[in-house]
């Protein structure tokens, strides 16, 4: 996984570059921010947490417009197809770029798009059901070792899924994936104890710290501040790691003066103390990259998740 340094980033955040006068003199009226997924998750967290501050450094509203379905594919399918005139932008993550392609025929190429930065990062959340038998993450690993347990996501071939046939895989254990239409819904049914554990984005503490999900562990290389008690996986399954992202998209054409102008004023929001402080609470950590480093990113990870797809011959029918 390509990593910028600190120093790297302080440096982007606090110093955006000038920009050409076209784009100054951009926008003119309202932008499209589309998520890719119902109301509910981190995705949608994500883009109501942006669009306030970026609106405002654009001195345009930026509406979000929630499109999901088939794994997030379906909206950053309408973005694609969108006016190349920097009026509409989506979220993106790993299941719309990095692990679609291995999976099915996108309607879109990933790399092809105005992939503008990376956002936010965060661990996944393993929870699990309140009355799940298993208190801690061995025991979480032997009963799953002995089948019958299935595991929810926000949709085929998202990061979710993707994430937990990754732990499969490395913890030699079988648990039966269940697709849902979005990370609300996923959470939904684990609460109501449908399915028997989830990975979950920050939208999960909500569930945990109202004690309708438990938190078996996180997937980060370490443990994550916000659950300082709660182990990585990593501690059971050596070398484990999976770390979730959201990124901002615009569609191939887009001038790329527009792009920067965009850039610039993401890296402004998260040089503000106030909005990096809401973003850090939320769970999604500022992690924004030029331009080129996150097109870069976005190679590394796509042969990462081809990987894993391949290891365990995975397959989906939207």
């Amino acid at each position: 996984m390509l990593r910028l340094s600190r120093r790297s980033t302080l440096a982007m955040l606090a110093a955006p570059a000038a920009l050409p006068a076209a784009a100054q003199s951009w926008p003119t009226r309202p932008i499209r921010l589309i998520v890719p997924f119902p109301p509910g998750g981190g995705v949608d967290l994500t883009g109501r947490l942006l669009a306030e501050p970026l609106g405002r450094h654009l001195g345009q509203s930026v509406v979000v417009e929630n499109r999901g379905g088939a794994g997030g594919v379906i909206g950053v399918e309408a973005l694609s197809h969108a006016p190349p005139d920097g009026y509409t932008l989506s979220l993106t993550g790993a299941g719309t770029l990095t692990v679609g392609p291995h999976l099915r025929q996108l309607p879109y190429d990933p790399l092809g798009l105005g992939n503008i930065t990376r956002l936010v990062r965060m661990p996944f959340i393993l929870a699990v059901r309140t009355d799940l038998p298993a208190q801690t993450l061995p025991e979480f690993i032997a009963l799953a070792r002995r089948g019958g347990l299935r595991y929810a996501s926000g949709g085929a071939g998202t990061s979710q899924h993707l994430t937990g046939e990754l732990f499969n895989q490395s913890a030699g254990v079988r648990i039966e994936h269940v697709p849902y239409r979005g990370t609300g819904p996923a959470l939904n049914d684990l609460a109501a104890k449908v399915v028997d554990a989830y990975y979950g984005d920050p939208a999960t503490l909500t569930l945990i710290n109202g004690g309708q999900a438990r938190a078996m562990a996180v997937t980060s290389p370490e443990r994550w501040a916000l659950l300082p008690n709660t182990p990585a996986v990593g501690e059971a399954v050596p070398g484990f790691v999976s770390e979730n992202w959201y990124g901002l998209v615009a569609p191939a054409g887009t001038p790329e003066p527009i792009q920067d102008r965009i850039h610039a004023e993401v890296l402004r929001v998260f040089a503000d103390p106030a909005w990096k402080r809401r973003f850090d609470e939320a769970g999604l950590t500022p992690a924004p990259m030029p331009r080129a480093d996150y097109v870069a990113f976005l190679r590394a990870d796509t042969e990462v998740w081809g990987r894993v797809v391949r290891a365990g011959n995975i397959r989906i029918n939207d």
